[in-house]
This record gives C-alpha cells, structure tokens and sequence, in this order.
C-alpha cells in the first residue's frame, strides 16, 4: 500500500482545501483517543463505580445527625394559654455487627470496580481499532479512485482510437459502441469511487474527531506472536472479557456471602443526646439493639438460592468467555493468514494481467484482436490491482484485529506516548467516601487537581 496515501492527498486536494501538517497513523489514534465520547462516557461509568465502593465503605462508619424542633401547644382548658417546647438532639449510630454483609459489600463494590475498569479497556480498543480501519479505509478508497481516474482516461483514449479506426474503417461501428458502453461503465465505477471515499471520509470523522487532510504512509506494523499458540496464552491471561468474568465470579460468591449472611442478626448502637432549651434538661440516651429475622415467608432462603444461580450462572459466563476469546483470536489470526496469501497472490495477478494487457495492445494494433480483447484486459488488470489494494489493506488492518483480540491494542501497549486516563487517581479520592462534593473533570482528574477542588 506504498501508493495509498500519496494517491489520498491528490484525491483530497480535489475535494478539499488541504489545511495543517501530515497526519500520521498515530495522530489519528491520539485523537481518537482524545475526542472519544464513548470513552469518556464509560470513564464517567467507572467514576461512578469508584462512588460505589466509597458508599459500601460509608455503611461501615457511624452516622452523625443533628435533629433541631419547635413545638406548640394550646391546652383547651385554659383559653389562650400555651405550652412553646424547643429541643435539639444529636445521635450517633453505629452497626456493630451485620453478619459479614457490611465487609463483604465493600469487597462486591471493589471488583466491580476491578470489572469496570476491564470493561473500559474493551472500550478502548474498539476504538482504537475503528480509527486504524478508518485511516487504511481513506487510503484505500482514495487508491481506488486513483485507479478508476486512470481506467477511465485509457478507455477514454481508446474509445477514440476506435473512432478513429472507424473514421478509416478499419473497424466496425460496433467497436465504437463497446468502446462507449465500457467508458460509460468505467465512469460510473468512478462516481462509485468517489462515493465510498466520501462515506469512509465521515467514517473517520466519526472515529476519529476530524476529516481526514494529508494523511502519511502507514507505519510498519506492530509485531504479532510467532504462534497462534502464543497469541492465545496471551489472551487466555489478560484478556478485557475474560479478566471481566473473573472479576463477575468473585462478585456473585461475595453476594452470596451477604445472603447467608442475611439469616444472622445484626448489633448496632446508639447514642443519642438532646436539650430542652426551654427548661435546659439535658438527655443522655444510650442503647444497645439486636436484631434477628426469624421469619420472612422464605424471602431469605429465594434470595439464597437465587445468587447461587447467580454465581453458577457467573462461572459458566467465565468459561464462555474463554471460549469466544479464543475462538475470535483464532478466527483474526486466519482472516490475517488469508489477508497475507492474497497479497501474494494478488502480486501475481498483477503481473500476469499487465503482460497480457500488453500483449493485447500491441496485437490489437497489428489488427489480431479486437477492441473488446483490449476492454476486457484493461478490466482484469483494474480488477487485479484493486483485489490487491484490498488485500493489503486488510492485511494491514488484520494485524491490530490480532492484537485486540489479544486484549493488547491500548494506548499504551501502542506506545502513543500520551497521558492515558488514571484510573487510580479518583478511585483513591473516592473509596473512603470523603464529605465533599466536587465536579469531577471530563476525562477524569489527577489526584492533585482533586484535591485542589475539594479543599484537601
């Protein structure tokens, strides 16, 4: 695909102006990275969750409330006379013990975290993905109308050379018309060209954040696993769905922790004090209670049985997971095998169908072929040097198909040398549940800027 880009920037600067400096493969993935709505959609997700696990924590603290009231009353035995009460009250509450579910919820908000942040990272590399088949899209499709620009001025060509052969009759008037009918075709092949380089023109707008301008040649490929073997070991270790389904069987056996949890009692305690500023009495109450449900119409022992569904349910999603991991591996890693032999193949195709396009030629100019003999060649070897295009196009694309399914096509497995979203600082800002608010940033905040908002 050496030709791809240089044909993308002439075909550009016959639709548009062309603006700024040469855009390469990893511009396109910075920016997509950076202007991705999806990724900052399920960066707010994750923040969310982060919050879950910073409630969970908050149910393990005492409760502190204030409690200030007035009252009123009329004594209709006495008219007009009147009783004014005011009183305040501060109590503190505390769950001593809940049967492990206080913990255990904690530890269920914690993996869901671990899964989202997962999750997050198949989120990325769909995205990285659809910018780098955007970017082998704009090329490709700009080759191909190279191409059908240049099919179109040789049948051009060659419809007057028809005409001129007739003009002296050395060929018939159906030469002509054949000669018409395959321009008329070959310009309509164009508008079709041009058409699919407009729509994979907003493609990658789409996928990346702007129109595509002077796209450079494509970079030398990352490297693969010598063996399908290899690649699947990798895979099989730190692959997004997988490392997600894991972290989904840790959950579903923490909730049912917390369910059999449900049929211990639970402790709490509180302290309660409060004055009447009326006669100044100051109150001091203290209290212990225990709580047991000893009946609940087998609400508890449904529940029970329903997060052991849960989790058995949540250990065949696990080995699913491997299975479509490794079937989707599997599957990039032919469809790249099959991308690598049509290249070759294509090569060939290419050379064969340029002899015989010669050949042709210069036996229809010695009068032993005829004008459809040449079209038609002319048609192979355009058909041939677009099959190749595809080809290497796929090829292309196919390599970072293989490294997601490997679950490696990140940011920084790619090595794009820019800051990555922190998964970590607003996790630390919100696992203990801090008392205040603040606005989190779009893509997320350093530590710092955190602290700098709330005041700490």
């Amino acid at each position: 695909m050496r030709l791809i880009f240089a044909a993308a920037v002439v075909c550009y600067g016959m639709v548009l102006p062309v603006v700024g400096q040469a855009e390469t493969l990893a511009d396109a993935l910075i920016a997509a990275y950076k202007s991705s709505n999806l990724l900052a959609q399920n960066q707010a997700v994750l923040r969310a969750a982060d919050e879950d696990e910073g409630a969970a924590f908050a149910s393990l603290l005492p409760v502190l409330q204030y409690t200030a009231s007035k009252s009123v009353t009329e004594l209709s035995t006495l008219p007009g006379a009147q009783i004014d009460s005011e009183t305040q009250r501060l109590t503190a509450s505390l769950t001593l013990y809940a049967g492990g579910r206080g913990r255990n919820g904690v530890a269920i908000a914690r993996e869901a975290v671990l899964a989202t942040r997962v999750g997050l990272i198949s989120v990325e590399q769909q995205v990285l993905l659809n910018a780098v088949s955007a970017y082998v899209t704009v090329g490709l499709r700009a080759e191909i109308v190279g191409l059908r620009e240049s099919n179109t001025r040789l049948i051009a060509k060659q419809l007057r050379a028809a005409q001129d052969r007739f003009d002296v009759g050395e060929v018939t008037r159906t030469d002509v018309s054949l000669a018409e009918a395959r321009l008329a075709a070959a310009q309509a092949g164009l508008a079709a060209a041009q058409g699919e380089l407009s729509i994979a023109r907003e493609v990658y707008k789409a996928a990346i954040g702007a129109y595509p301008a002077n796209l450079k040649n494509l970079p030398k490929l990352p490297s693969l696993p010598k063996s399908l073997e290899e690649a699947r070991a990798i895979a099989q270790a730190g692959h997004p769905s997988i490392l997600q389904a894991q972290a989904q069987v840790k959950i579903s056996d923490l909730q049912v922790k917390v369910a059999q949890g449900g049929f211990l009692p639970s402790v709490s305690a509180q302290v309660s004090l409060s004055e009447d500023l009326g006669t100044g009495t100051e109150t001091t109450v203290t209290s212990l209670s225990l709580n047991q449900t000893l009946y609940a119409g087998g609400g508890q022992a449904s529940a029970l049985r329903k997060v052991l569904a849960q989790k058995e349910g949540a250990v065949a999603g696990q080995l699913q997971a491997a299975i479509q991991v490794d079937e989707a591996l599997g599957r990039a890693w032919a469809v790249l095998a099959v991308s690598n032999a049509s290249v070759v193949a294509g090569a060939a195709q290419i050379e064969a169908a340029q002899k015989a396009f010669d050949g042709v030629s210069e036996e229809a100019n010695l009068g032993s072929r005829t004008t459809l003999d040449v079209l038609n060649s002319e048609q192979e070897l355009l058909t041939a040097r677009a099959s190749k295009l595809e080809a290497e196009a796929n090829r292309y694309v196919g390599v970072y198909q293989v490294l997601a399914a490997m679950g490696r096509l990140t940011a920084e497995k790619l090595n794009l040398g820019i800051p990555t979203y922190d998964v970590e600082a607003y996790y630390n800002f919100a696992k203990n549940a801090p008392p205040v608010f603040f606005s989190p940033t779009k893509q997320g905040a350093s530590l710092d800027r955190i602290g700098k908002k709330t005041g700490n």
